[in-house]
């Protein structure tokens, strides 16, 4: 892609409530010769891929020896469609640093979008605590929390299923 093109497709972008980001992530390895195909992966593969994400551009440093392993670090300027897909991306990859480079002073979010993060945020973490959980906990006490969450699910099935009750204007 030229470079007016970038320009006007991240403009379009910021314009629709898109997201200019440099992304910071770090990767270690016994074997020097694995973590700058892993990073390339990282960046090329798994987060240009990933719901939400218009472009993706990446530096990546030499590989370094730190004691007994060797670590490398990139920086990767990320076009976002909107504040979720920032937030996924952060959430699913946990880069070691994020900087929004664009749009800058203030971001709006609608009321809308801002639910759909609010869920998306509450079912990944449910998802890595149920990961985590069934790693940790024997099946006693595994039974026990899955119990708790289908009592909690179903609370929060009847909360939204409740009218709300009218305000006095």
């Amino acid at each position: 892609m030229a470079k007016s093109e970038l320009e006007e497709v991240t403009h379009k972008a910021i314009r629709n409530g898109g997201l200019l980001v440099k992304l910071y992530f770090d990767m270690q390895s016994q074997k020097k010769d694995d973590l700058q195909p892993l990073m390339t992966d990282l960046i090329n593969n798994r987060l240009l891929k990933s719901p939400g994400v218009i472009y993706c551009a990446g530096v990546i440093d030499e590989p370094i020896q730190l004691e007994d392993v060797y670590s490398t670090n990139a920086i990767v300027t990320v076009l976002f469609k909107d504040i979720g897909a920032l937030i996924n991306v952060v959430f699913n990859f946990a880069p070691i640093g994020v900087e929004i480079q664009k749009p800058e002073g203030e971001y709006t979010v609608k009321i809308s979008d801002l639910n759909g993060v609010l869920v998306t945020l509450s079912q990944i973490s449910s998802e890595y605590s149920k990961y985590i959980l069934t790693k940790v906990l024997g099946k006693e006490e595994l039974d026990k929390v899955n119990q708790s969450l289908r009592v909690r699910e179903e609370l929060g099935k009847r909360l939204m299923d409740k009218p709300e009750p009218k305000q006095d204007s």
